[in-house]
C-alpha cells in the first residue's frame, strides 16, 4: 500500500501518484459512486484518510481478485449494510446489559418486574372421550 503523512487531505494528483493510477480512474470511481471526495469551493478534489482507506480497498479488489466495477459497488454496498447492522447490533447488546443491570439492582423491588415475564400455567388440554363404535 502507498505511503502517506497524517494529513487532512489529498488533492487528486497526489493520490493517483501514490497508488500509481492514473487521475481519470479516480473520476471514474467517483462518477460510479465507489468513492466520495470532498470538494473545495474551487470544486478541487480533496481525499481525506478514510476516502483513501476505501480506495484501498477497491483497488484490492480490482487488482487481487479482478473485480469489475459493478461487482465492486455491490460489495461496497454489502459492506456498508453489514457494518450499520453491526452497529446496531452493539447498540442492542448495549440497552440489553443496561436493562440487566438496571433489573438486578432493583431485585429486591419485584413490581419492577422481571426481564422475561413469568408464564402464567395454561389451562390444561380438555380431554378427548373415545366414541363407542357401532354396531
Amino acid at each position: 500500500m502507498a505511503k502517506r503523512k497524517k494529513h487532512d487531505a489529498y488533492m487528486i494528483s497526489a493520490v493517483a501518484e501514490m497508488y500509481g493510477i492514473h487521475p481519470q480512474t479516480l473520476r471514474l470511481y467517483e462518477r460510479e459512486g465507489l468513492l466520495k471526495p470532498s470538494r473545495t469551493e474551487g470544486n478541487t478534489r480533496l481525499y481525506t484518510e478514510q476516502d483513501l482507506e476505501r480506495l484501498e480497498f477497491i483497488l484490492s479488489l480490482a487488482r487481487d481478485l479482478g473485480v469489475n466495477i459493478s461487482g465492486m459497488a455491490i460489495i461496497l454496498e454489502m459492506r456498508e449494510r453489514m457494518e450499520e447492522m453491526q452497529r446496531q447490533m452493539q447498540e442492542f447488546v448495549a440497552y440489553i446489559q443496561k436493562e440487566v443491570l438496571t433489573r438486578a439492582s432493583a431485585q429486591a423491588d419485584p413490581a419492577r418486574g422481571a426481564i422475561v415475564p413469568i408464564r402464567r400455567s395454561a389451562p390444561p388440554p380438555p380431554t378427548v372421550v373415545p366414541r363407542e363404535k357401532k354396531r
